[in-house]
């Protein structure tokens, strides 16, 4: 089995518990204004590479993640493309008893049979999912990512009734995501989910913008700076008010 890779972290330390072996999917159908990894859109891009490639490279490290209570995690772009590789990916890593985590935005999230069948089927080998919610009011989401957030907050609530462990991730960006009245929406939202686990607040940073430059393209909030800390506690207050936790 062949997925489309863009690249390897190997000592991760922020998607998911513990030390985390990073893999990062090639191609996204979103186009999120603040994306560090906009190399990554493109489908069908990125360096081939097999199954059992990974894992092989995965067994070296295990020691170190084993040790602190990590594993794997699929990022992206958008892992959900490649469920097909994602699912023979994570068969074998629970025959090594690794801690699968995937890290989606639900930006490819169907409702159609066959896309349902392979994520069940995935699903079955997945421990975590750090879910993505980028915006809570649709026109501002189509705004910010391209596309509406309908099929997205369907995935959440799927996640939701499946009972799959989510970690709910919000990227903080000043005059764009951080209005009162959405992040109170978007925490009502959260505490109709019966399955989160943690939320993070992801304070919004421009470590990413010279991938845009060197893709040729503008990156549109050049002149937006990050929140300060104080801004950052206050909506993840918000976000967790009406949380019950898994």
């Amino acid at each position: 089995m062949i997925g489309n890779i863009h690249s390897i972290e190997t000592f991760g330390t922020v998607d998911g518990p513990g030390i985390r072996y990073v893999v990062f999917t090639q191609g996204c159908l979103l186009r999120c204004q603040f994306c560090h990894n906009a190399d990554t859109w493109e489908i069908g891009a990125g360096k081939q590479m097999s199954v059992s490639e990974i894992i092989d490279d995965l067994k070296t490290y295990l020691p170190f993640i084993e040790s602190s209570g990590g594993g794997i995690t699929v990022s992206g772009g958008e892992p959900l493309l490649q469920i097909p590789f994602l699912t023979e990916l994570f068969k074998e890593c629970k025959k090594l008893g690794i801690h699968t985590t995937i890290d989606s935005s639900g930006g490819c999230y169907s409702s159609n049979a066959h896309f349902q069948e392979q994520l069940q089927e995935l699903l079955k080998y997945t421990d975590l999912v750090l879910l993505d919610l980028k915006h809570i009011n649709r026109k501002k989401h189509m705004k910010l990512t391209g596309m509406p957030n309908d099929h997205i907050l369907e995935f959440a609530r799927f996640l939701s009734s499946e009972r799959v462990p989510v970690w709910v991730r919000h990227v903080l960006v000043p005059g764009i995501t951080d209005d009162l009245d959405d992040l109170s929406g978007l925490g009502q939202f959260i505490g109709t989910l019966k399955n989160v686990k943690k939320v993070e607040v992801l304070p919004y940073h421009k470590l990413g913008v010279y991938k845009w430059e060197a893709l040729g393209l503008e990156y549109p909030l050049k002149d937006v700076e990050p929140p300060n800390e104080e801004t950052v506690e206050l909506a993840l207050g918000m976000l967790t008010a009406h949380v019950n936790y898994l």
